[in-house]
């Protein structure tokens, strides 16, 4: 299981929060800057994947409910 994986919505909310602010007080410098905006990039897929993943559940129980009725 791959790092990301193993992240919670919202572990992954909060690493972006932190890393936006530090760009927001200007606590990073260049050097770090394409790491923290690669990071935001791989953690925002990983939040959409997530969400998506949940969409399917809930529409597949929503299913099972209409179908059970």
């Amino acid at each position: 299981m791959s790092e990301m994986n193993k992240l919670t919505y919202k572990e992954a909310i909060a690493e972006i929060e932190n890393i936006v602010a530090k760009l927001e007080n200007n606590q990073l410098d260049v050097d770090e800057l394409s790491e923290k905006v690669k990071r935001v990039s791989e953690l925002i897929a990983c939040c959409k994947d997530k969400l998506h993943n949940t969409e399917e559940e809930v529409e597949k129980i929503l299913k099972a409910i209409d179908t059970n009725s």
